[in-house]
């Protein structure tokens, strides 16, 4: 007869050993995948908004007695302070992204220190992408609703295809963002498996 060796689950020991690779498989192709939606979607969102643009001519009126004047006027992210930390950190995002996952496909144990600051950066990649589309968001909504406390006007109604591009561009970003806190849960519940 054979003797098997037993596991405390009452399992053998190759069979554990088994489903330990597969989980770490798993894990491993859900991280990649994870970072290659990351990438993706922060450089959609830096290109949908840093692309965005309009021009219309808006009739100006200076005195009540004169006729409006027809005056060009140019909507683009880079007038916006908070549109041009959208695209750096979105860009900054997609090539850490980009820089990780090879990272990742050359070190495949992932063990160590190296594990820890790929995580640490993984958090403040996280962070700089909410804050980014926070800081866009409320620009976005400026532009959508005005002010009418400092007398600033709604501008969405004007620039319309520049408001749609950037509204696209914050939801890419947001999802850019729920992509890089998901590898963080995954390397929680990876600490959380040891």
């Amino acid at each position: 007869m054979e003797s098997k060796s037993m596991n405390r689950n009452g399992g053998n020991e190759l069979g554990g050993k088994e489903v330990k690779v597969a989980n770490k498989r798993r894990i491993g192709a859900c991280e990649s995948v994870l970072r290659i939606l990351a990438l993706v979607l922060t450089l959609s969102a830096a290109v949908i908004l840093g692309v965005d643009k309009q021009n219309k001519v808006v009739p100006v009126q200076v005195l009540e007695t004169l006729p409006p004047i027809s005056v060009p006027v140019s909507a683009k992210w880079h007038y916006l302070s908070a549109f041009v930390y959208f695209v750096v950190a979105n860009a900054i995002a997609c090539l850490y992204a980009a820089l990780s996952l090879v990272f990742l496909l050359a070190n495949r144990e992932g063990k160590g220190i190296t594990g820890l600051v790929v995580v640490v950066v993984d958090v403040v990649m996280m962070a700089l992408l909410f804050s980014s589309n926070g800081a866009a968001a409320a620009i976005g909504v400026l532009g959508f609703k005005g002010n009418s406390h400092v007398q600033w006007e709604k501008v969405c109604n004007v620039f319309d295809k520049f408001c749609d591009q950037a509204a696209a561009a914050l939801v890419v970003s947001l999802l850019g963002a729920i992509a890089f806190l998901l590898l963080i849960v995954l390397a929680a519940k990876r600490l959380h498996n040891k």
